[in-house]
């Protein structure tokens, strides 16, 4: 009737050192393979885009975030494009909406590369645009060229 001794009492006391790292090694894995598999490669993808949004010029056709397609007019300084989206339609927006570059103009030997500033002239670039190199926006989307 009355409570004997306990049972977790009597029990030896737990080994320190080799077993509390055994405790946290599935933690430690996980860990390395989140990095590897999520974290990485997203960081990556950030750096390639920062890239991008940085070599942004004149002329370029680009494609946003919100799925429009449009050329760029001016560079308004280093957050801020102009872009034109119809025929007189121009948008300004920030560079980081932009998510793709579909065509890069080729620059004019002598022009200068930095944003244009009110009331100057835009650089100059060639009117020859290059298509890239990923096939129709279909094919890129599915991946197939």
């Amino acid at each position: 009737m009355f409570i004997s001794e306990a049972y977790a009492q009597a029990a030896a006391p737990a080994a320190g050192g080799f077993d509390n790292l055994q405790q946290f090694l599935p933690l430690i894995l996980i860990f390395v393979v989140f990095y590897f598999l999520l974290l990485r490669p997203q960081q990556k993808k950030m750096k390639a885009h920062r890239e991008l949004v940085s070599q942004l010029r004149r002329g370029d056709r680009v494609l946003t975030q919100g799925g429009i397609i449009g050329q760029i007019n001016k560079v308004m300084n280093d957050a801020e494009v102009s872009v034109e989206i119809a025929e007189g339609v121009r948008v300004r927006m920030m560079r980081s909406a932009i998510s793709e570059v579909l065509a890069k103009t080729e620059p004019v030997a002598g022009a200068k590369d930095e944003p244009a500033k009110d009331g100057d002239a835009e650089p100059a670039t060639a009117t020859k645009i290059e298509p890239n190199s990923g096939g129709s926006l279909l094919g890129r989307l599915f991946g197939k060229k």
